[in-house]
């Protein structure tokens, strides 16, 4: 029984609290028409008068204050009139929304390619202070034709991507007749330095298709495992099908006997039928037979 009671209660109690806000709702929008009590008290009043062009909210919200403050009548002033209509200047504007984004992916682009564009001059660009591309001082002559020798014919130099090997004396005289004078300035240092042969610095590639080409111990020739070109120790083509010999870099001589190697200036093979050394195979080719020219 009690329990039915409070049951009854809470629902009176909530239904009380339901009505008091929806009339509070109402009272507040104070929108529709007015109540039966607010006309009775109004019509003894004396009209407001109110001024021109006065918007109907305007009026609704003059009824309801006055309602508020105990039927005391409330004078209405008239609303400013709104300001023209000015159009934006687009400067004080600013930036929109898609201008924002169509200049940040232009700058975007804009950075990568530039990126993209350095790292590539980067990568063509010269090595000046050493290495591939530059002038590198290999050491004195006498040391490198030891250095040869005890390699069994080939020196291998990474940094400037090449192989160094010996040119025989006695063939210079036929060197004179096909190479330029930036070759033969290591071809000829043997005679110029009283040893018993001078220098060629070959560049690493074969001429046919660019693969790097290894020496062959057996045979003392350069043999391209690529398309089987062979050239003998000095570079020049013996067979396959390279259009020429191997390319080669320039080279000087100092006044205390060291070669220096111009990688930068790469020198186009001799025309194949080139033989001043006159030397062929002295074993078992690494590569295979190739038809000699």
């Amino acid at each position: 029984m009690t329990v039915a009671v409070a049951i009854a209660v809470l629902v009176v109690l909530a239904a009380i609290a339901t009505f008091t806000a929806t009339r509070r709702r109402q009272t507040d929008a104070a929108v529709g028409t007015l109540s039966r009590e607010t006309r009775a008290r109004d019509a003894g009043s004396p009209p407001a008068t109110l001024p021109e062009r006065l918007s109907g909210r305007e009026v609704e919200k003059a009824a309801e204050l006055e309602r508020r403050l105990g039927g005391r009548q409330v004078v209405l002033t008239e609303s400013v009139p709104p300001a023209p209509f000015v159009p934006p200047d687009p400067d004080a504007l600013g930036v929109t929304r898609r201008q924002f984004f169509n200049r940040s992916i232009i700058a975007m682009f804009g950075l990568g390619l530039t990126g993209f564009g350095a790292s590539v001059i980067a990568f063509l660009w010269p090595q000046l202070s050493g290495g591939f591309g530059s002038k590198i001082k290999v050491g004195l002559v006498s040391d490198l034709l030891a250095e040869i020798r005890a390699n069994n014919g080939f020196l291998y130099k990474a940094e400037g991507r090449m192989w160094l090997t010996e040119y025989p004396n006695g063939a210079v005289e036929n060197a004179l007749e096909v190479y330029s004078p930036a070759e033969l300035a290591g071809m000829t240092a043997g005679i110029q330095l009283g040893l018993d042969g001078g220098i060629v610095a070959l560049y690493q590639k074969c001429p046919h298709l660019g693969c790097r080409v290894p020496s062959c111990e057996t045979s003392q020739w350069f043999e391209c495992p690529c398309h089987g070109s062979q050239y003998n120790q000095v570079g020049e083509k013996k067979g396959g099908p390279a259009p020429r010999g191997m390319d080669r870099f320039a080279m000087s001589i100092g006044a205390d006997g060291s070669l220096t190697v111009d990688t930068g200036t790469i020198i186009q093979g001799p025309p194949i039928g080139t033989n001043t050394t006159g030397q062929e195979a002295e074993g078992p080719h690494c590569i295979g037979s190739a038809s000699h020219e």
